[in-house]
């Protein structure tokens, strides 16, 4: 079946191949010569042109055609000749089915009618009273050409099923590697905001505390330095928390990997089928007001506004996370002491809109709303975002706001099925 299913034009060492064929179905023509049968024993000239007649079966597969004209120069003679016809027919069946296994049905038909045309004809001229013997052997031809153009057939269906189980299997693969791709960004723009956020709000928490202990040093207000303390706490102890329940999906996902899994394709599958069950509770826009009150200790006043029920939980996590983001970059690159941050969400047009916009400073040299920190370098805040509003299939803009600040909208479509990049 093997040989049956390979390619004849490509298979390797099919010269050699042919070689030991040739020489194999010669002997066997050689062993019906032998046993006698109809016609003469062959004398020096039929053996010579019936050994001659099976050499070009050594190049059948390199050139079909030119091989069954080489057969044919040879064995015409020799059925001329009134030699046993029993032994050149191996070698014919074989360069007649090669030319129907290896060539078009075009080429095969007109082989065909160019073999059994001058059979015929010579057959009847022999043989005047031969005409079932004609059709005998035109039907033996036909029946060989039928055989190699089937096994032609065979090939290629063979070599569609394997082509779609290849081109399937690497689909699979690509696409557990992009899976496990977007879960490690997904991850990364997790952490980012995670990080970003805290480590703001502990930078603002502490310069509040320095700037309590070195105002007045006569006049030390205790229960100021004690609450930024107790804020810096506070903002430690949430942010640990989230951080430890990234880690644990982390972990998880590392578990999945490496129990019954082998270093190929599965590994891949598995962490990604991994991470896709075991991440932790999404964020949602009921945690929003927990975010203002952040925002609003770290000394900026924010403004929160929520018009919008039933949000699908993947809606949620992003609107929250751009929020989150958001409101960090205001805190961080406002520029000013009595900032404003607005924060509003509302359905409309059967999406979610989100807006933050807020009345610093920031903006106005392109640092804030995300971009990067203030000296230029850029930052990964806004493409985070971007990010977040494409995963649910929505748009974001960020730039400066109409008339002072920097403002954040994005559109988020309801109508997408719940789902979690």
């Amino acid at each position: 079946m093997s040989a049956i299913n390979r390619e004849p034009l490509t298979a390797p060492h099919r010269t050699r191949n042919d070689a030991v064929l040739a020489l194999c179905v010669a002997v066997f023509a050689v062993a019906l010569a032998r046993t006698g049968g109809e016609g003469i024993r062959p004398d020096h000239l039929g053996w010579t042109l019936l050994l001659a007649g099976h050499l070009p079966l050594v190049w059948r597969r390199h050139r079909p055609v030119a091989a069954l004209l080489g057969v044919a120069a040879c064995m015409a003679p020799y059925h001329a000749l009134d030699y046993n016809p029993a032994p050149p027919i191996p070698a014919t069946v074989l360069a007649l089915y090669t030319v129907a296994a290896t060539g078009t049905v075009r080429r095969t038909l007109l082989t065909g009618v160019a073999v059994i045309g001058p059979t015929a004809i010579g057959n009847s001229l022999t043989n005047p009273m031969g005409a079932l013997e004609s059709v005998e052997i035109s039907g033996w031809i036909i029946a060989v050409l039928f055989i190699g153009i089937d096994v032609r057939y065979y090939r290629w269906y063979v070599a569609s099923i394997v082509e779609r189980a290849e081109r399937a299997e690497h689909t699979r693969e690509e696409e557990a590697r992009r899976r496990v791709a977007e879960e490690r960004l997904r991850m990364a723009r997790d952490l980012h905001d995670l990080l970003a956020h805290s480590i703001t709000l502990i930078g603002v928490q502490t310069s509040v505390a320095a700037h309590v202990l070195t105002a007045d040093p006569e006049r030390l207000d205790r229960k100021a330095v004690a609450q930024a303390l107790d804020d810096i706490a506070g903002t430690c102890r949430i942010a640990r928390g989230e951080l430890r329940t990234t880690l644990e999906v982390l972990r998880a996902d590392e578990t999945v990997v490496g129990v019954g899994a082998d270093p190929g394709p599965g590994s891949v599958s598995g962490s990604a089928s991994g991470a896709e069950h075991m991440r932790g509770p999404l964020p949602g826009i009921d945690g929003l007001a927990g975010l203002a009150e952040t925002g609003r200790v770290a000394g900026a006043k924010v403004e929160l506004s929520v018009r919008a029920d039933d949000i699908p939980p993947s809606v949620g996590a992003a609107a929250y996370r751009i929020v989150q983001e958001a409101l960090t970059n205001a805190v961080r690159h406002g520029g000013r002491e009595d900032l404003t941050v607005r924060v509003g969400l509302w359905t409309a047009d059967g999406a979610l809109r989100v807006s933050v916009r807020d009345d610093g400073t920031g903006g106005d040299d392109g640092s804030g709303g995300g971009v990067g920190p203030p000296d230029g370098t850029p930052g990964f805040g806004l493409i985070g975002m971007r990010e977040r509003a494409r995963s649910v299939g929505g748009t974001l803009d960020a730039g400066p706001g109409p008339a002072e600040g920097f403002e954040v909208t994005a559109t988020l479509p309801l109508s997408r099925e719940d789902e979690v990049r």
